[in-house]
């Protein structure tokens, strides 16, 4: 049979593929794209999209707790973990249909199925056995979880299966400390679960500002989070035949039981199996395809977007990468892709958002840094109680007066970063925060009130 000529292929249906996909079909290309699960990718399937929206459930216990302090009388209340559920995929499944037909309307032809390179112009669907010569391939197929080589490790569910559990379990132990580990957790012991977190080292989130971590370490543990430090699980095991119950071992020989153990140590580029050797495209040293600024890879023709790629894992620069690759290929533009001043928020409860260099960062990279920080009880916990409290922080470059770092940990962190990441874009000075009026009361105010700075270093 002759394979089918398209100017694109796109394999991979998650965030950055769909993007791409459609911009390309709606500059004119001749578009196919495959994906062997569902449309939507890690982000809507099985990550941020279920996560959030189950955040948001974990909350509502404490709201209803607050809503006393404010006059408010409620009667009994009882979560049901398989309503949630229902509810959430309910969701997952009007949304992948919308991206099926916003795909659709924009004529790209889809195939639920996977594809893989035969060569670097041929791709083949593994199940019709369908071949398509494709002018260009874009490869779009996302990370998948690392899994440890320890005894038991299949008996431990990963962040995709997390979002099937059917229940939910009384007891987790979760293994590891990253945003997907610590938003897992805190959901799940917010929503009632026992849970306990075992990190080889001694704090969550390694790469953030060292002050955000002591602060949401805090209040997690004040929450009810248990943490095991310095320590990694060496086996798995079941502690009943009937497959109820569950016995880790950790490295420092203490043992502890679960009814369900949560692996989140990252994800890895998903490259394997896609034919990208026979097409003879250079991965590096963690599996992912190497990519320049405009997201070619060492084939010319062949490029690649999103987790694959091991630049930034977030969605939003998968989408920002497949827009500027369908611009570039077939929109007679010249988009290369930045990935400076990414702000990203951390769905914990509290929030963490931030954006820019963290006070070390700075003090590496600046002779003078000056840090205006502020740490403070929300105005809701007046009334409603609860100890949590908000930090925010500036970091400064001194000589220019330039931001260069923000960050959030309190309620709706998210919201805050996300416009700050347009000023932070737009190059803001300290003195722009300070010549912006006030929004009071909010905590965000605070943010433009900050006048003398709480540390300075260098001269």
């Amino acid at each position: 049979m002759t394979p089918k000529q398209v100017d694109l292929f796109v394999i991979g249906g998650g965030s950055g593929g769909v993007r791409a996909a459609r911009v390309a079909a709606q500059h004119g290309a001749r578009v196919a794209l495959a994906e062997e699960y569902r449309l939507g990718g890690t982000c809507v399937i099985r990550g941020c999209v279920p996560k959030k929206l189950m955040v948001m459930a974990s909350r509502f216990g404490q709201e209803f707790s607050d809503a006393a302090g404010f006059g408010w009388t409620l009667g009994e209340r009882h979560f049901e973990w398989p309503r949630l559920k229902a509810q959430v995929d309910a969701e997952l499944t009007r949304l992948e249909g919308a991206y099926g037909s916003t795909l659709r309307n924009a004529g790209v032809e889809l195939h639920a199925e996977r594809a893989l390179l035969e060569d670097a112009h041929t791709v083949r669907l593994t199940r019709s056995g369908e071949r398509f010569h494709a002018a260009r391939v874009l490869v779009a197929t996302g990370a998948t979880p690392q899994a440890p080589a320890i005894p038991g490790a299949e008996l431990a569910s990963s962040s995709n299966e997390f979002f099937l559990w059917p229940t939910q379990p009384r007891r987790v132990l979760v293994q590891g400390a990253g945003y997907i580990a610590l938003e897992l957790a805190n959901l799940l012991q917010r929503l009632g679960s026992e849970v306990t977190v075992v990190l080889r080292g001694e704090k969550i989130l390694r790469g953030f500002d060292e002050e955000l971590r002591d602060h949401l370490q805090a209040a997690l543990v004040s929450q009810g989070l248990r943490f095991v430090t310095g320590a990694a699980l060496t086996s798995i095991t079941r502690t009943h035949r009937s497959g109820l119950g569950l016995r880790a071992t950790l490295d420092s020989g203490e043992v502890i039981e679960a009814d369900a153990v949560l692996r989140a140590l990252g994800r890895v580029p998903n490259t394997a199996g896609v034919g990208l050797d026979v097409a003879g495209v250079a991965l590096d040293a963690h599996g992912a395809v190497r990519v320049d600024e405009f997201s070619r890879s060492s084939v010319a023709h062949i490029h690649a977007v999103g987790d694959v790629t091991n630049r930034v894992m977030l969605t939003p620069a998968a989408i920002r990468e497949g827009q500027a690759f369908a611009d570039t290929e077939f929109g007679g533009r010249s988009v290369p892709v930045r990935h400076e001043l990414i702000p990203t928020a951390v769905f914990t409860t509290p929030e963490l958002g931030v954006i820019g260099l963290t006070e070390a960062q700075a003090v590496q990279q600046h002779a003078a840094v000056d840090v205006y920080s502020a740490n403070f009880r929300p105005m809701k916990a007046t009334l409603g109680g609860g100890s949590t409290r908000t930090l925010m922080k500036l970091v400064v470059a001194r000589a220019s007066d330039r931001v260069l770092g923000v960050h959030i940990v309190g309620p709706e962190a998210g919201e805050m970063i996300q416009l700050l990441g347009v000023a932070m874009q737009m190059g803001t000075r300290k003195a722009d925060l300070d010549a912006t009026l006030a929004v009071h009361p909010t905590a965000a105010e605070e943010l433009v009130t900050m006048r003398l700075p709480t540390r300075r270093h260098g001269g």
